[in-house]
């Protein structure tokens, strides 16, 4: 009987450069920079060997996680346009909006409650809600949870 596979969640500051590398390889085979395995492994300074032995092993966490929607919580300024821009952002990253639930407007700030499904996100929620809190009229951005 074959042991089962056990799982470990580790920072990338202690894998080895081959596992690092392979997942930075697949994402660039996945967004198409590169058409082959050869050329991506290349601009990477990764052997195609290495590439193999690790491609079904090693994963990037956020990329395997088995829920696709987050729920934001945020305060915006209640001026016009804000909401616009908030969703046209969340739409330029590949985010789809479930749900939407605004507030009363007090003090000139309203929170904001979403759901986004982020299965087609284009980069990474932590980037996504950097990117929404730069955005002007956007006091504050929080995932409020995951499912």
């Amino acid at each position: 009987m074959k042991p089962s596979r056990r799982f470990y969640l580790v920072a990338e500051e202690i894998m080895p450069d081959a596992m690092v590398k392979t997942v930075e390889v697949k994402n660039m085979l996945s967004r198409g920079d590169f058409e082959t395995v050869h050329d991506a492994v290349n601009s990477v300074g990764l052997s195609r060997s290495a590439f193999y032995k690790y491609r079904d092993l090693v994963f990037l966490y956020e990329d395997e996680r088995r829920e696709r929607l987050i729920t934001l919580s945020m305060i915006l300024e209640h001026r016009s346009g804000i909401l616009s821009n908030v969703l046209n952002t969340v739409a330029q990253y590949g985010g789809n909006v479930i749900t939407i639930t605004q507030g009363i407007p007090l003090s000139q700030a309203a929170h904001l409650t979403t759901t986004l499904d982020i299965s087609q996100l284009n980069i990474s929620t932590d980037e996504l809600t950097k990117n929404l809190q730069d955005l002007q009229g956007v006091k504050t951005v929080e995932i409020v949870g995951y499912s």
